[in-house]
């Protein structure tokens, strides 16, 4: 049987790596202790451990990324995700509705 692997390591380093901040930066400015910091982004990344909501919503904010991108198993949701939160709520509120209006084609 084929184990999936959950979404949140690969994408928050995925994340993390856009934006250039190391595990260390990223785990502070995040709220970890600074000496610990480093190794608590790391089992993040590798799957060792995964961060509580809380936890992740915090790097989320850092990141400027919406908490649903990391828990979403769907590649393309994660690509929608990033894109409607890179848009202006204006744009935002237009889209929704034009999605609306595609789906009662």
């Amino acid at each position: 049987m084929c184990k999936k692997s959950a979404p949140i390591p690969m994408r928050l380093k995925k994340a993390r790596e856009a934006t250039g901040l190391s595990q260390k930066k990223l785990g502070i400015a995040a709220g970890i202790d600074e000496f610990s910091a480093s190794a608590r982004m790391n089992q993040y990344e590798t799957g060792k451990h995964i961060p509580n909501y809380s936890m992740l919503a915090r790097i989320g904010m850092v990141l400027q990324i919406p908490t649903a991108y990391f828990y979403t198993e769907d590649n393309e949701l994660a690509e929608l995700i990033l894109l409607y939160n890179s848009i202006h709520n204006t744009k935002r509120q237009k889209l929704v509705k034009e999605l609306k209006r595609l789906i009662d084609l």
